[in-house]
């Protein structure tokens, strides 16, 4: 006759499934040794990864502000050309005017438009002194960029020559993870991954050694202690939340 498939829900026991919670620790563990080979190399390369994008965004803030200056420098040049006309053709008037009143009238015009070329050049030369600064600052903000990028590239080469290095063993850890997991209630693996998430080391299932907490070595009472080694519910340490189990390995003698 054919065997069915167990389930984590209803054909595993408690003992059984806490058991499987020990063993997925254990796998899990040695996955967090292979990754701390790894050391800090993945945090600096996610620092260098923003660092890269904020500068990104600096150049190309510099780049905007530079071209806004240029655009500013020939719609200020088109409007020096056009008083320019506007003064000879002036002048030009000037020569057929009948009286006085018309010829002042014309004179003021025309100081006018000299007045907004006098003006119209001090901006121009505002504006070529800020795209003068600017591309002092793009330089700089480039050169910065160059720099990092070689770090990142740098730190990346030599994280991913690592994880090649890991790859095998965590994928082999990984898939005896997995198979682990099938035995475990979803609200178990849930309740695990957050405890994981909240200590310091990473072990959210701990054995009692020494009649104490394996994870903050806290005492646990005798009574406490029967409860562990017969498996039949979940109980958590009451001073650091980890799941206690009793240690296998004396079992095994």
């Amino acid at each position: 006759m054919a065997t069915q498939k167990k389930t984590a829900e209803a054909d595993y026991s408690m003992q059984e499934k806490i058991l499987a919670l020990y063993e997925l620790q254990r796998i899990d563990s040695r996955i967090d040794e292979i990754n701390k080979v790894k050391g800090d190399l993945p945090l600096e390369v996610q620092d260098l990864e923003d660092e890269m994008a904020g500068m990104r965004t600096r150049v190309d803030k510099i780049n905007a502000e530079i071209e806004e200056l240029n655009a500013l420098i020939k719609q200020r040049k088109r409007e020096t050309d056009q008083a320019k006309i506007m003064i000879a053709n002036y002048k030009e008037q000037q020569n057929n005017v009948r009286n006085n009143r018309e010829f002042d009238a014309i004179t003021k015009e025309i100081e006018y438009q000299e007045l907004e070329i006098e003006l119209a050049d001090k901006r121009l030369k505002e504006y070529a002194a800020g795209i003068k600064s600017k591309k002092v600052l793009l330089e700089e903000a480039e050169a910065l960029s160059s720099e990092r990028a070689a770090d990142l590239e740098a730190k990346k080469s030599e994280l991913e020559g690592i994880e090649a290095e890991t790859a095998p063993q965590v994928a082999e850890f990984g898939a005896q993870a997995e198979k682990i997991r099938a035995k475990i209630d979803e609200r178990l693996l849930v309740a695990y991954e957050r405890i994981r998430r909240n200590v310091h080391n990473g072990l959210a299932v701990v054995t009692v050694k020494r009649d104490a907490c394996g994870g903050c070595f806290n005492r646990i009472p005798p009574q406490r202690q029967a409860d562990i080694r017969q498996g039949k519910k979940i109980i958590i340490c009451e001073y650091c939340g980890r799941i206690l189990v009793a240690d296998p390995e004396p079992a095994k003698e």
